[in-house]
């Protein structure tokens, strides 16, 4: 039997009460945040502000019916740093702009036709395995965090040093994950980080005066088209970032299906997949608009709801708003700025690792039987081609690597070889919302 709500998704918490249920919202999905700004060299306080602000759009957006955080998204990461090589952090932008607008298309598209089409498309066995790809590729990231890799040197500076942080900061963190309980096991990141923290910082491995010298409130490193730089339109950035909408457009739509169960409502339904796919979309626009990552809901503080059964959206608005005031007090970003890479390195292990096994997870979920050839070839060939480096070179300046590319043959081969039905597992049952389901 369900537990009773205790607050539901239009109540409004007294004050008290509000600003700590805000707090634990915030912290669980603080750690996650800033950490794919600190891999791809992006403001963490730019992030923090346009993932509040992304959040109160998506909060309109769905007309306040859905309880959801946006934060910083993990699957970006790779064309992130890929991209920033290719046109700067400007252009960065412009490919996450355009990755918003496949969101508001497909929001359109949906709320024409419904979403049979969408779910046929994107089965477990594609879904499954580029979540795993996501998470594989950052593999050797995470390790050359953990152990100090000098990119201008080419070799590692003092890794064991640096890797027994890491493998202090991992412990932490595991050790939080499984043996917490209560609020305390919702925050393990941040208690990774904090415990990794103040062991460098014994170690002599943190300098504190770049925090003396910030002041307390600081206008973050905004980055806004026409007024910090000209917008440059780059095709072999936009072939890098845009294909991975497809990739978290899929987790929005499991998200949305959690978030359904756990609330007792159908999100899908009412407010509709599209307003809430749209929402996901306008919030990683406004992200490209600031220089902060793209934006996606947050798991972690789906599982804040499933465990405190507080639904209200108020709480969730509050959260919002105490991340755009984190991000303007400069002390704080100066803070998170001289946390040593060894530390977010051993975190990174963990959280890396359970990207890819959240894509395993996908198929055993499923039920998806890879003893059938069919989807034996095409997670097989989706793994080797995004996790291997491959890539297609359309012209000179376009280019379709790694992740986007295994999506996209991913995608073609589930189209192409016959006996579709093996591929979804018990994942058909999702597929019997159709037409009369959209609003």
């Amino acid at each position: 039997m369900e537990n009773q709500r205790q607050i539901g998704i239009h109540e409004m918490p007294k004050w008290n009460k509000w600003f700590i249920l805000s707090i634990q919202h915030l912290f669980a999905m603080f750690g996650a945040t800033i950490l794919v700004p600190y891999l791809t060299g992006l403001s963490p306080a730019v992030a923090l502000v346009s993932s509040g602000l992304g959040t109160f759009a998506y909060i309109l957006i769905t007309k306040g019916n859905v309880p959801a955080y946006l934060g910083s998204s993990f699957a970006f990461i790779a064309p992130i740093i890929a991209s920033t090589a290719i046109g700067g952090v400007e252009g960065v932008m412009i490919g996450s702009f355009m990755a918003g607008i496949v969101y508001a298309v497909i929001a359109l598209i949906i709320k024409t036709t419904g979403i049979n089409w969408l779910m046929k498309l994107l089965p477990p066995i594609v879904v499954g395995p580029v979540i795993m790809v996501i998470g594989l590729g950052l593999a050797s990231v995470a390790i050359n965090m953990a152990m100090n890799y000098d990119y201008g040197a080419g070799a590692f500076v003092d890794p064991m040093l640096h890797f027994t942080v890491a493998l202090v900061t991992l412990a932490i963190t595991i050790f939080s994950s499984i043996f917490f309980r209560g609020f305390f096991s919702l925050v393990p990141i941040l208690f990774g980080i904090v415990g990794g923290y103040i062991l460098a910082s014994f170690l002599g491995m943190v300098d504190f005066t770049p925090v003396q010298e910030a002041a307390w409130f600081r206008v973050p490193d905004f980055i806004v088209p026409f007024a910090t730089y000209t917008p440059k339109l780059s095709w072999t950035i936009i072939a890098l970032m845009v294909p991975i909408s497809v990739v978290t457009i899929s987790e929005h739509i499991g998200d949305q299906m959690v978030l359904s169960k756990v609330v007792g409502q159908d999100f899908i339904k009412k407010p509709g997949l599209h307003r809430s796919i749209l929402g996901d979309g306008v919030a990683t626009i406004i992200a490209s608009f600031l220089g902060g990552p793209p934006n996606t809901t947050y798991g972690e503080n789906i599982g804040v709801l499933a465990i405190t059964r507080v639904f209200s959206v108020f709480v969730i608005a509050g959260a919002a708003g105490l991340a755009i005031l984190f991000g303007f007090m400069g002390k704080i970003e100066a803070l998170i700025a001289t946390i040593p890479t060894a530390v977010m390195g051993g975190v990174s292990i963990l959280l890396f690792g359970i990207i890819a096994s959240s894509g395993l997870r996908m198929l055993i979920d499923n039920k998806v039987d890879l003893g059938h050839k069919r989807n034996l070839i095409i997670s097989s060939v989706i793994l080797v081609i995004g996790i291997g480096g491959a890539f297609i070179e359309l012209t000179e300046n376009v280019q379709i690597a790694g992740m986007a590319l295994a999506t996209i043959i991913g995608i073609v081969l589930h189209l192409l070889l016959s006996g579709k039905e093996e591929s979804y597992g018990n994942y058909a049952l999702f597929a019997e919302l159709d037409e009369n389901d959209k609003e």
